[in-house]
Protein backbone atom coordinates (compact mmCIF):
# COMPACT_ATOMS: atom_id res chain seq x y z
CA UNK A 1 0.00 0.00 0.00
CA UNK A 2 2.97 2.57 0.89
CA UNK A 3 4.72 2.04 -2.56
CA UNK A 4 1.18 2.36 -4.46
CA UNK A 5 0.79 6.07 -2.20
CA UNK A 6 4.58 6.63 -3.09
CA UNK A 7 3.68 6.30 -6.80
CA UNK A 8 0.70 8.19 -6.93
CA UNK A 9 2.61 11.38 -5.17
CA UNK A 10 5.47 10.90 -7.31
CA UNK A 11 3.17 11.20 -10.43
CA UNK A 12 1.16 13.83 -9.26
CA UNK A 13 4.82 15.99 -8.64
CA UNK A 14 6.18 14.99 -11.73
CA UNK A 15 2.78 16.58 -13.20
CA UNK A 16 3.36 19.47 -11.25
CA UNK A 17 6.51 19.93 -12.72
CA UNK A 18 5.99 19.19 -16.06
CA UNK A 19 2.97 22.08 -16.05
CA UNK A 20 5.53 24.83 -14.63
CA UNK A 21 8.22 24.24 -17.26
CA UNK A 22 5.30 24.63 -20.04
CA UNK A 23 4.29 27.81 -19.16
CA UNK A 24 7.96 29.10 -19.02
CA UNK A 25 8.53 27.71 -22.56
CA UNK A 26 5.70 29.59 -23.44
CA UNK A 27 7.43 32.83 -21.67
CA UNK A 28 10.17 31.90 -23.66
CA UNK A 29 8.89 31.97 -26.71
CA UNK A 30 7.35 35.43 -26.29
CA UNK A 31 3.50 36.25 -26.16
CA UNK A 32 1.82 38.95 -27.87
CA UNK A 33 1.56 41.69 -25.79
CA UNK A 34 -1.68 42.00 -24.57
CA UNK A 35 -3.45 45.47 -26.10
CA UNK A 36 -7.07 46.13 -24.98
CA UNK A 37 -6.51 45.67 -20.78
CA UNK A 38 -7.90 47.78 -18.64
CA UNK A 39 -4.36 50.12 -18.39
CA UNK A 40 -1.77 51.06 -21.18
CA UNK A 41 1.37 50.05 -19.81
CA UNK A 42 4.82 51.35 -21.02
CA UNK A 43 7.83 50.19 -20.13
CA UNK A 44 11.28 51.85 -19.27
CA UNK A 45 14.51 50.45 -20.09
CA UNK A 46 17.05 52.01 -18.14
CA UNK A 47 19.58 51.56 -15.26
CA UNK A 48 18.41 52.97 -11.98
CA UNK A 49 21.61 51.43 -11.02
CA UNK A 50 24.85 50.90 -12.03
CA UNK A 51 27.43 53.62 -14.67
CA UNK A 52 24.74 54.56 -16.02
CA UNK A 53 22.04 55.50 -13.22
CA UNK A 54 22.19 59.18 -13.82
CA UNK A 55 20.97 58.78 -17.13
CA UNK A 56 17.90 55.90 -16.27
CA UNK A 57 16.84 57.57 -13.16
CA UNK A 58 16.13 61.10 -14.83
CA UNK A 59 14.08 59.29 -18.36
CA UNK A 60 12.01 57.45 -15.44
CA UNK A 61 11.41 61.04 -13.80
CA UNK A 62 10.50 62.41 -17.08
CA UNK A 63 8.50 59.26 -17.80
CA UNK A 64 6.38 59.01 -14.82
CA UNK A 65 5.29 62.92 -15.03
CA UNK A 66 3.97 62.25 -18.36
CA UNK A 67 1.85 59.37 -17.16
CA UNK A 68 0.66 61.67 -14.07
CA UNK A 69 -0.33 64.11 -16.94
CA UNK A 70 -1.88 62.25 -18.82
CA UNK A 71 -3.91 60.91 -16.24
CA UNK A 72 -5.02 63.37 -14.44
CA UNK A 73 -6.50 64.69 -17.93
CA UNK A 74 -8.73 61.69 -18.33
CA UNK A 75 -6.46 58.99 -19.50
CA UNK A 76 -6.35 57.83 -23.30
CA UNK A 77 -9.43 56.24 -24.59
CA UNK A 78 -10.47 55.63 -21.43
CA UNK A 79 -7.67 54.22 -19.91
CA UNK A 80 -4.77 55.20 -17.86
CA UNK A 81 -0.89 55.06 -18.39
CA UNK A 82 1.20 52.93 -16.26
CA UNK A 83 4.66 53.01 -16.19
CA UNK A 84 6.31 49.53 -15.60
CA UNK A 85 9.59 49.69 -13.91
CA UNK A 86 12.47 47.56 -14.16
CA UNK A 87 16.30 48.06 -13.73
CA UNK A 88 19.09 46.54 -15.99
CA UNK A 89 21.67 47.58 -14.04
CA UNK A 90 23.72 49.40 -16.44
CA UNK A 91 24.61 46.02 -18.18
CA UNK A 92 23.66 44.87 -21.90
CA UNK A 93 23.03 41.28 -21.00
CA UNK A 94 20.73 42.18 -18.63
CA UNK A 95 18.96 45.27 -20.61
CA UNK A 96 18.13 42.23 -23.08
CA UNK A 97 16.38 40.03 -20.59
CA UNK A 98 14.54 43.06 -18.94
CA UNK A 99 13.48 43.61 -22.57
CA UNK A 100 11.91 40.45 -23.18
CA UNK A 101 9.83 40.64 -19.38
CA UNK A 102 8.67 43.40 -20.36
CA UNK A 103 6.88 42.46 -23.22
CA UNK A 104 6.32 38.43 -22.13
CA UNK A 105 5.50 39.14 -18.97
CA UNK A 106 4.09 42.57 -18.68
CA UNK A 107 2.40 42.97 -21.78
CA UNK A 108 3.76 46.45 -22.34
CA UNK A 109 2.65 47.87 -25.73
CA UNK A 110 5.62 50.22 -26.06
CA UNK A 111 9.07 50.40 -24.49
CA UNK A 112 10.56 53.70 -23.51
CA UNK A 113 14.42 53.11 -23.48
CA UNK A 114 17.67 52.88 -23.39
CA UNK A 115 19.18 56.05 -23.41
CA UNK A 116 22.36 54.76 -24.40
CA UNK A 117 23.27 53.54 -28.00
CA UNK A 118 24.77 50.18 -26.73
CA UNK A 119 21.93 48.59 -24.85
CA UNK A 120 18.76 50.22 -27.22
CA UNK A 121 21.23 48.11 -30.09
CA UNK A 122 20.38 45.14 -28.36
CA UNK A 123 17.38 45.40 -27.17
CA UNK A 124 15.72 46.73 -30.39
CA UNK A 125 16.19 43.29 -32.46
CA UNK A 126 13.56 41.43 -29.40
CA UNK A 127 11.04 44.87 -29.93
CA UNK A 128 10.78 44.34 -33.22
CA UNK A 129 10.73 40.52 -33.31
CA UNK A 130 7.63 41.26 -30.72
CA UNK A 131 6.30 44.00 -33.10
CA UNK A 132 6.38 46.55 -29.68
CA UNK A 133 7.10 49.92 -30.39
CA UNK A 134 10.23 51.17 -28.93
CA UNK A 135 11.51 54.47 -28.49
CA UNK A 136 14.69 55.49 -27.00
CA UNK A 137 14.90 58.86 -25.32
CA UNK A 138 19.02 59.12 -25.41
CA UNK A 139 20.81 56.55 -28.19
CA UNK A 140 22.36 59.38 -30.45
CA UNK A 141 24.76 56.33 -31.91
CA UNK A 142 24.75 54.93 -35.85
CA UNK A 143 22.12 52.06 -36.87
CA UNK A 144 19.48 52.27 -34.18
CA UNK A 145 16.42 52.99 -35.91
CA UNK A 146 17.76 51.03 -38.99
CA UNK A 147 17.41 47.83 -36.50
CA UNK A 148 13.35 48.35 -37.99
CA UNK A 149 9.50 49.51 -38.43
CA UNK A 150 8.81 49.75 -34.41
CA UNK A 151 12.10 51.86 -33.80
CA UNK A 152 12.52 55.59 -33.16
CA UNK A 153 14.18 58.27 -30.75
CA UNK A 154 13.12 61.59 -30.20
CA UNK A 155 17.06 62.71 -29.33
CA UNK A 156 18.96 65.32 -30.84
CA UNK A 157 21.10 63.84 -33.48
CA UNK A 158 24.81 64.61 -33.93
CA UNK A 159 23.82 64.57 -37.80
CA UNK A 160 21.59 67.63 -37.28
CA UNK A 161 22.89 69.59 -34.45
CA UNK A 162 26.78 69.53 -35.64
CA UNK A 163 25.97 71.47 -38.97
CA UNK A 164 23.91 73.72 -37.42
CA UNK A 165 25.88 74.69 -34.34
CA UNK A 166 28.83 75.39 -37.67
CA UNK A 167 26.70 77.77 -39.39
CA UNK A 168 26.28 79.82 -36.12
CA UNK A 169 29.98 79.83 -35.41
CA UNK A 170 30.51 81.31 -38.96
CA UNK A 171 27.24 83.64 -39.36
CA UNK A 172 27.37 84.64 -35.57
CA UNK A 173 30.70 84.55 -33.64
CA UNK A 174 32.67 85.23 -37.05
CA UNK A 175 34.73 82.13 -37.06
CA UNK A 176 36.38 81.36 -40.36
CA UNK A 177 39.45 79.01 -39.35
CA UNK A 178 39.44 76.45 -36.88
CA UNK A 179 41.27 73.91 -35.44
CA UNK A 180 39.72 70.23 -35.12
CA UNK A 181 41.09 67.64 -32.30
CA UNK A 182 39.80 63.90 -32.30
CA UNK A 183 40.36 61.23 -30.31
CA UNK A 184 40.95 58.30 -32.30
CA UNK A 185 40.01 55.20 -29.63
CA UNK A 186 37.00 57.15 -29.63
CA UNK A 187 34.30 56.30 -31.95
CA UNK A 188 32.09 58.68 -31.00
CA UNK A 189 35.01 61.41 -31.41
CA UNK A 190 35.23 59.80 -34.84
CA UNK A 191 32.04 59.52 -36.07
CA UNK A 192 31.60 63.80 -34.81
CA UNK A 193 34.80 64.89 -36.27
CA UNK A 194 33.59 63.73 -40.06
CA UNK A 195 30.66 65.61 -39.54
CA UNK A 196 31.72 68.29 -38.32
CA UNK A 197 34.28 68.51 -41.33
CA UNK A 198 31.37 68.38 -43.68
CA UNK A 199 29.83 71.10 -41.92
CA UNK A 200 32.91 72.78 -41.83
CA UNK A 201 33.31 73.01 -45.79
CA UNK A 202 29.81 72.92 -46.25
CA UNK A 203 29.75 76.54 -44.67
CA UNK A 204 33.22 77.39 -46.40
CA UNK A 205 35.37 77.31 -42.58
CA UNK A 206 38.68 76.68 -42.97
CA UNK A 207 40.70 73.58 -40.96
CA UNK A 208 43.83 75.35 -40.53
CA UNK A 209 45.19 72.05 -38.11
CA UNK A 210 44.02 68.97 -37.22
CA UNK A 211 45.00 66.97 -34.64
CA UNK A 212 44.53 63.86 -32.99
CA UNK A 213 44.73 62.39 -28.90
CA UNK A 214 43.63 59.59 -27.36
CA UNK A 215 41.36 58.74 -24.46
CA UNK A 216 43.18 58.29 -21.30
CA UNK A 217 45.73 60.74 -22.41
CA UNK A 218 46.76 63.45 -20.11
CA UNK A 219 50.01 65.43 -21.92
CA UNK A 220 48.83 67.64 -24.45
CA UNK A 221 51.53 69.76 -24.98
CA UNK A 222 52.70 68.87 -28.14
CA UNK A 223 48.90 69.22 -29.49
CA UNK A 224 48.70 72.68 -28.15
CA UNK A 225 52.17 73.71 -29.61
CA UNK A 226 51.20 73.09 -33.21
CA UNK A 227 47.75 74.54 -32.82
CA UNK A 228 49.00 77.77 -31.54
CA UNK A 229 50.80 78.35 -34.46
CA UNK A 230 48.13 78.56 -36.98
CA UNK A 231 46.16 81.07 -34.60
CA UNK A 232 42.54 79.72 -34.99
CA UNK A 233 39.31 81.29 -34.60
CA UNK A 234 38.36 78.64 -32.17
CA UNK A 235 38.72 74.88 -31.63
CA UNK A 236 36.42 71.84 -32.42
CA UNK A 237 37.29 69.24 -29.93
CA UNK A 238 34.76 65.99 -30.52
CA UNK A 239 36.36 64.07 -27.77
CA UNK A 240 34.95 63.74 -24.06
CA UNK A 241 34.72 65.91 -21.18
CA UNK A 242 38.10 64.48 -19.16
CA UNK A 243 40.52 65.30 -22.14
CA UNK A 244 38.43 68.06 -23.13
CA UNK A 245 39.01 69.88 -19.54
CA UNK A 246 42.56 68.81 -19.64
CA UNK A 247 43.25 69.98 -23.25
CA UNK A 248 42.01 73.75 -22.71
CA UNK A 249 44.34 74.38 -19.39
CA UNK A 250 47.58 73.09 -21.21
CA UNK A 251 46.17 75.24 -23.99
CA UNK A 252 45.81 78.34 -21.49
CA UNK A 253 48.84 77.85 -20.18
CA UNK A 254 50.37 78.13 -23.66
CA UNK A 255 48.66 81.16 -23.90
CA UNK A 256 46.08 80.32 -26.02
CA UNK A 257 42.80 82.34 -26.07
CA UNK A 258 40.87 80.63 -28.63
CA UNK A 259 37.64 79.34 -26.90
CA UNK A 260 36.24 75.36 -27.21
CA UNK A 261 32.95 74.20 -28.76
CA UNK A 262 32.09 70.55 -29.05
CA UNK A 263 29.60 68.35 -28.46
CA UNK A 264 26.73 66.75 -25.50
CA UNK A 265 30.27 64.15 -24.94
CA UNK A 266 31.76 67.67 -22.74
CA UNK A 267 28.38 67.54 -21.15
CA UNK A 268 29.87 67.05 -17.72
CA UNK A 269 30.81 68.96 -14.46
CA UNK A 270 33.84 67.03 -14.90
CA UNK A 271 34.98 69.06 -17.36
CA UNK A 272 35.11 72.01 -14.73
CA UNK A 273 36.83 69.55 -12.61
CA UNK A 274 39.25 69.38 -15.10
CA UNK A 275 39.31 72.37 -16.76
CA UNK A 276 38.82 74.96 -13.77
CA UNK A 277 38.73 78.69 -15.20
CA UNK A 278 40.36 77.04 -18.48
CA UNK A 279 37.07 75.77 -19.93
CA UNK A 280 35.39 79.26 -19.21
CA UNK A 281 33.65 79.77 -22.59
CA UNK A 282 33.68 76.94 -23.74
CA UNK A 283 30.65 75.96 -25.86
CA UNK A 284 28.51 72.55 -25.47
CA UNK A 285 25.75 71.20 -27.46
CA UNK A 286 22.75 69.51 -26.18
CA UNK A 287 19.14 68.58 -27.44
CA UNK A 288 17.26 70.14 -24.09
CA UNK A 289 18.15 73.07 -20.71
CA UNK A 290 16.10 73.72 -18.59
CA UNK A 291 16.11 78.10 -20.16
CA UNK A 292 13.27 79.37 -18.12
CA UNK A 293 13.84 83.04 -19.58
CA UNK A 294 13.01 81.87 -23.28
CA UNK A 295 11.02 78.67 -22.68
CA UNK A 296 7.72 78.15 -24.44
CA UNK A 297 4.30 77.69 -22.10
CA UNK A 298 4.48 73.75 -22.32
CA UNK A 299 8.44 73.60 -21.43
CA UNK A 300 7.98 76.42 -18.25
CA UNK A 301 4.98 74.18 -16.67
CA UNK A 302 7.09 70.76 -17.43
CA UNK A 303 10.00 72.92 -15.75
CA UNK A 304 8.09 74.58 -12.83
CA UNK A 305 6.24 70.72 -12.08
CA UNK A 306 9.93 69.14 -12.29
CA UNK A 307 11.18 72.08 -9.08
CA UNK A 308 8.26 71.14 -7.44
CA UNK A 309 8.83 67.54 -6.98
CA UNK A 310 12.60 67.44 -7.51
CA UNK A 311 13.66 70.37 -4.40
CA UNK A 312 13.84 73.24 -6.98
CA UNK A 313 16.45 71.14 -8.84
CA UNK A 314 16.26 71.70 -12.80
CA UNK A 315 15.16 68.85 -15.41
CA UNK A 316 18.34 67.54 -17.94
CA UNK A 317 17.93 66.77 -21.37
CA UNK A 318 16.69 62.67 -20.53
CA UNK A 319 13.91 63.96 -18.41
CA UNK A 320 12.67 65.96 -20.94
CA UNK A 321 13.07 63.63 -23.60
CA UNK A 322 11.79 61.02 -21.14
CA UNK A 323 9.01 62.90 -21.09
CA UNK A 324 8.01 63.59 -24.66
CA UNK A 325 9.06 59.48 -25.41
CA UNK A 326 5.71 59.20 -23.58
CA UNK A 327 3.49 61.93 -25.07
CA UNK A 328 4.31 60.84 -28.58
CA UNK A 329 3.30 57.45 -27.72
CA UNK A 330 0.26 58.60 -25.86
CA UNK A 331 -0.47 61.28 -28.85
CA UNK A 332 0.38 58.81 -31.71
CA UNK A 333 -2.58 56.12 -29.57
CA UNK A 334 -4.97 58.92 -29.38
CA UNK A 335 -4.69 59.42 -33.52
CA UNK A 336 -5.32 55.52 -34.00
CA UNK A 337 -8.07 55.10 -31.79
CA UNK A 338 -6.04 52.01 -30.66
CA UNK A 339 -3.17 50.56 -28.30
CA UNK A 340 -2.30 47.91 -30.54
CA UNK A 341 1.05 48.48 -31.17
CA UNK A 342 0.80 47.69 -35.26
CA UNK A 343 -1.94 50.00 -35.55
CA UNK A 344 -0.39 53.18 -33.65
CA UNK A 345 2.82 52.65 -34.86
CA UNK A 346 1.98 54.00 -38.08
CA UNK A 347 0.62 56.76 -36.54
CA UNK A 348 3.44 57.82 -34.33
CA UNK A 349 5.95 57.10 -37.91
CA UNK A 350 3.64 60.49 -39.04
CA UNK A 351 4.61 62.68 -36.47
CA UNK A 352 5.45 66.17 -37.76
CA UNK A 353 6.54 69.26 -36.43
CA UNK A 354 5.23 67.92 -32.91
CA UNK A 355 5.87 70.32 -30.02
CA UNK A 356 7.04 68.87 -26.90
CA UNK A 357 9.11 70.16 -23.55
CA UNK A 358 12.09 69.49 -25.15
CA UNK A 359 11.67 71.20 -28.87
CA UNK A 360 10.06 70.38 -31.71
CA UNK A 361 10.10 66.90 -33.37
CA UNK A 362 9.73 65.70 -36.88
CA UNK A 363 9.69 62.03 -38.01
CA UNK A 364 11.83 61.10 -41.42
CA UNK A 365 10.13 58.50 -43.77
CA UNK A 366 13.47 56.86 -41.91
CA UNK A 367 11.87 57.33 -38.27
CA UNK A 368 15.19 59.59 -37.08
CA UNK A 369 14.55 62.62 -35.67
CA UNK A 370 14.78 65.84 -37.06
CA UNK A 371 14.63 68.35 -33.76
CA UNK A 372 14.90 71.94 -33.53
CA UNK A 373 16.40 73.53 -31.43
CA UNK A 374 19.67 73.41 -30.53
CA UNK A 375 20.64 74.29 -27.01
CA UNK A 376 24.34 75.62 -27.11
CA UNK A 377 25.40 76.03 -23.53
CA UNK A 378 28.69 78.42 -22.16
CA UNK A 379 30.68 77.55 -19.10
CA UNK A 380 30.16 80.40 -17.15
CA UNK A 381 31.36 81.11 -13.52
CA UNK A 382 32.34 77.32 -12.98
CA UNK A 383 29.03 76.34 -14.41
CA UNK A 384 26.99 75.82 -17.90
CA UNK A 385 24.37 78.93 -19.14
CA UNK A 386 22.54 78.76 -21.95
CA UNK A 387 23.74 81.09 -24.65
CA UNK A 388 21.78 80.46 -27.31
CA UNK A 389 19.24 78.27 -29.18
CA UNK A 390 20.00 77.34 -32.83
CA UNK A 391 17.01 76.80 -34.74
CA UNK A 392 17.54 73.79 -37.33
CA UNK A 393 16.12 74.10 -40.69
Amino acid sequence: METVILMVITAMLLTGCSGGGGEEKKAAEGDKPAAGGETIKIGFLGAKTGNHAAYGVETLKGMQMAAKDINDAGGINGKKIEIVEEDHGSKVSEGTTVTQKLITRDKVVAIVGDPTTGITKAAAPIAQQNKVVLLSAGAVGTGVVEIGEYIFRDTLLDAVAAPAVTKYLGEKLGWKKVAVITSMNNDYSVGLTKLFKDALAANKMEIVVEQSIQDGDQNFAAQVTAIKGKNPDGIIFTGYYTEGGLFMKEARKQGMKAVMVGGDGLLSDVLMKMGGEAVEGSMVYCGFAADEAKAGEKTKKFIEAYKAGNNGALPDMFSAQGYDAVMLIADAIKAAGSDVPEKFRAELAKTKDWIGVSGTITFQENREPIKSPVYLLEVKGGKFAVKDTVDVK
